[in-house]
């Protein structure tokens, strides 16, 4: 569909374009002419585009002077395209017949348990788990979302703080963290007799440093939403156009990536990550990071929001909340709050490209 973009900000192409494109001339013309399901919504599409495209190219045509006060209608493109990706995604969720989705509660993980559950009903179960590394107040709201959708959902009582490899707290811990969640799945898809395991990896997701890829390419783990060719941004638009209320949820990541690497990752100072940041929030700042490097807070802020920090008074009630919590240096971070932001330490010899 985006091909058509360019000829339509020609006007010699115009003519063409309706000639190529010109939509039924009778509702006869205008059925659908199979009884397969997916075929059926394809060619729902294709009816849907071509006569939204015929509409906006007879207007032009009728009209040629609005295009010197207006660029070409890539937003309706745009929308129609994102109906094919949601087309696709349910398609690619119906072939698989039934999955245990590995949910976190963000924004991605939350879309693909409401998209299964919408077109797979009880054969799909949202799979949560629980460990020291998951905020207790992004717990409740994981469950709260699930409940308020009537997703089936399971808590799993993950033990990554167990294995020496995981505390140790190098470049491959998120690697020994979801090696752990896929194992503890996969042992239950099979005694529920669950197809597929699922989570919510995105098409931006591949290439940015994401070691638990392997684990769960390891694991056979699928990606619906890959699958589907979505990015991101079309992720937080089926979310809003779903009218769910996480889909300009700010991600978040487990608590251990606060912790500086090659500092073990203990209770304690996971304990303290989120007490900090759970005070942050408190003030009223929404997207925030403590990085947590032994006596220092590393304290990282939206850099739109970062201008609320800058006052004595507000700075003050950082260090009064902070301190108590073990911490003897509290620092602010003038660059603000950035994904990843530890990883920038690592040799590149250590951050291999995401596995496609």
């Amino acid at each position: 569909m985006t091909s058509l973009i360019e000829p339509m900000s020609c006007p010699a192409m115009l003519p063409c374009a309706i000639a190529a494109h010109d939509p039924p001339a009778s509702p006869a013309d205008n059925t659908i002419t199979t009884d397969n399901p997916r075929q059926h919504i394809r060619q729902a599409i294709l009816i849907s585009s071509i006569r939204a495209l015929h509409t906006i190219i007879s207007e032009l045509l009728n009209h040629p002077q609005q295009l010197d006060k207006h660029p070409p209608p890539t937003r309706t493109i745009y929308v129609m395209d994102l109906a094919a990706k949601r087309a696709l995604l349910y398609d690619a969720l119906r072939d698989l017949g039934s999955i245990m989705v590995a949910y976190s509660g963000g924004t991605d993980s939350a879309y693909l348990a409401f998209a299964a559950h919408q077109v797979l009903g009880s054969n799909m179960l949202a799979v949560i788990a629980d460990s020291p590394s998951l905020p207790r107040a992004e717990l409740a709201a994981a469950l709260a979302f699930t409940t308020t959708h009537n997703i089936p959902t399971h808590i799993l009582h993950t033990a990554e703080l167990d294995n020496p490899d995981y505390q140790r707290n190098d470049s491959r811990r998120c690697f020994h963290c979801k090696d752990e969640l896929f194992t503890q799945m996969e042992a239950e898809r099979a005694a529920r007799g669950f197809l597929h395991i699922a989570y919510g990896m995105n098409l931006d997701d591949r290439g940015d440093f994401r070691p638990g890829q392997q684990a769960a390419a390891l694991h056979h783990a699928v990606a619906p939403l890959v699958t589907a060719q979505l990015a991101k941004s079309e992720i937080r638009a089926l979310a809003r156009e779903a009218n769910l209320p996480l889909w300009d949820k700010p991600a978040s990541a487990c608590l251990s990536s606060r912790i500086e690497y090659g500092r073990p990752v203990t209770r304690e100072a996971l304990s303290q990550v989120e007490q900090a940041e759970d005070a942050l929030h408190a003030l009223g700042f929404k997207q925030v990071r403590v990085r947590h490097h032994g006596d220092l807070a590393r304290i990282e802020i939206a850099r739109d929001e970062l201008p609320l920090a800058l006052d004595l008074e507000t700075l003050d009630r950082i260090t009064a909340a902070l301190k108590p919590l073990g911490f003897l240096y509290i620092t602010l971070d003038t660059q603000g709050y950035r994904s990843g932001s530890m990883n920038e330490v690592l040799p590149s010899s250590a951050i291999a490209p995401a596995a496609r």
